[in-house]
Parts: C-alpha cells; structure tokens; sequence
C-alpha cells in the first residue's frame, strides 16, 4: 500500500493508521519490523511526514490459523437443532483473531457442536450472529445452520431480536429512563477505541432505564435499538455516566472490587426461525456483578 502525505510533520504512525485504517500498535510494529518505506529508505518510527513523500506500507501475509475443537465449558441456557444460546462468561474471546488464536468460544462450539454450525459469517466465525466484548458477559445466540443464521440476522437488522443488558454506572439520573442517540465511529486518535463522532459513523441508539439509584452510582438496564462495537460502553461515557470498571471508557482505576466493566447482557428475545414463536432467555447476573450491587446496597442502607 503506498500513501502520499498532505501535510508535513505529522507522525508517521498516526498519518499512516489512518489512511490504512489500521490501529496505530499494529502500524508501530510494522514500524519496529522495517515494513514502511520512502524512496527504498526504510522510515524509522519515530519519523515524521514530509508533504509529498510516498510511503509504502507493507502489510505481511496474515498466517493462517487452523481452527480446532476445545473441550471448554460452555453456559448452554437454551439448544435445539437450529441455535443455541450460551452465557458467555468474563474473560472469553468469541472468535479467533491476533493474539487470541485459541481457547475461545468458536473453539468451544466446536467441540460441542461439531459440524453443526452456520457457514455464513465464512470459517473463522462459524455460527457467530453477533459478538460481544471479551469482558462482557452475558448471552450470545449461535446459529447451527445457514437458514436460522439468516434468519437471524435478519432480525438484526429490523430490531425483533432483542437483547437487553444489564450495568452499574457512575453519577445519577434526574429521569426514569430515557434514549441515547448518537453515532459511532472510529476513535481519531485511538484506533482500538469507538467514539461519538460524526465521521464515518453509524447510526447507534440506546434505550436506558434506572433500576436502582445508590448516589454515586447507578444500576440500569439498558436495551439496543442497533448493535454497534461497546456501543454501551461509548453511549454511556458520552452522557457522563461511564460504566463501573470500564478501564477504557471509564475512569482509569480499579472500584467497587471489579476487574473489567460491570456490563452483562442479560435477556435476548427473538422470533424462532423455524417454528416463528417468540423466545425469550435470560441468565442471572455473574458473582462479580452481584457482589458489586451488594456492597452498593449495603453502603446505602448505612
């Protein structure tokens, strides 16, 4: 991929992992490794762009990782011959990628499922409808064929399937309830982050109710309108009210005893794809959420 810089002296790393669109850690290496050139030189990563120049980044051949089944425990709250609903606990990667090639929940369905998985999401996401965040809990639906996956997502994308959740957020709410709608994109600076932003966005909507109110915290259950990456995490931070443990989108320290944001996804509702009955699961909150809301409950009734 060769880009040519518009402007002098921006940062190498930040010039190009905007206009490969890739994160600037990934450019950085590429960095380290002597992938980036201008004028057969090799540019050092600490470099800045010249207005003009033409640099080349080359991107290596992405080795291909063979998926293998792994007998890992799965929280199966629903099954039948066409899907399957797991609760997905803290800490499981939904499918292989960089720096997770195994032990995650693919893998486990594997095992479980054998060939019996939807095709359409192509052999690295094998019945995978939607995905949520490795240290999200909660419930994810799986497909165990192409039809019921289509079908599926299809409900995706016209709002009847729908998935609750459940977080503790920082500061309180004057109203009830209320809906956040506001576009996600790209962080600009951050390529690993999600951002409120106009630029190169789509549309995202919220909907959140207040549960309970401890003061400087707040218990809510939020439901998705459309399904976009930490779509709560980013809404949520962008009205002032970050999730609990969010190190990335909240503040920058451990609290209330938790080790990762307080967000678990606790009821999906859909339209079963063959029989056309509507199906409502729902799992309970996970130990670290419970004991979260417990120490809140407590503090309160002081």
């Amino acid at each position: 991929m060769v880009f040519t810089a518009s402007e002098s002296g921006q940062r190498i790393d930040v010039f190009l992992a905007d206009s490969a669109q890739l994160t600037r850690s990934a450019v950085q290496r590429l960095l380290e490794q002597g992938n980036v050139s201008c004028g057969g030189r090799i540019v050092k990563k600490n470099a800045r762009t010249v207005a003009g120049e033409r640099y080349e980044l080359t991107v290596p051949e992405v080795r291909e990782v063979e998926l293998v089944a792994q007998p890992i425990a799965l929280d199966i709250v629903f099954e039948d011959a066409d899907l399957l609903v797991v609760n997905k606990p803290k800490g499981l990667v939904v499918h292989p990628a960089a720096g997770h090639e195994d032990g995650t929940l693919v893998n486990a369905l594997l095992h479980h499922c054998g060939d019996s998985l939807s095709g359409i999401n192509g052999e690295k996401r094998p019945g995978i409808v939607h995905r949520i965040d490795m240290d999200t809990t909660g419930l994810l639906i799986v497909a165990k064929n192409d039809f019921a996956h289509q079908q599926l997502s299809d409900q995706l994308k016209d709002h009847t399937l729908s998935r609750t959740y459940e977080c503790i957020v920082h500061g309180g709410f004057k109203e009830d309830r209320g809906t956040v709608n506001a576009p996600i994109g790209r962080h600009p600076t951050d390529r690993k982050r999600m951002a409120v932003t106009m630029k190169n966005s789509r549309e995202a909507v919220t909907h959140w109710e207040v549960l309970e109110r401890f003061g400087q915290y707040t218990h809510i259950r939020c439901r998705l309108e459309t399904g976009r990456t930490h779509q709560i995490r980013v809404h949520m931070a962008h009205i002032g009210h970050p999730i609990a443990g969010d190190l990335v989108y909240g503040i920058k320290k451990a609290e209330l005893g938790l080790s990762s944001q307080c967000l678990h996804a606790k009821e999906l509702t859909f339209i079963h794809p063959r029989s056309q009955e509507k199906v409502t699961v729902s799992c309970d909150l996970p130990e670290e959420f419970r004991k979260a809301l417990k120490h809140l409950q407590n503090q309160s009734n002081r």
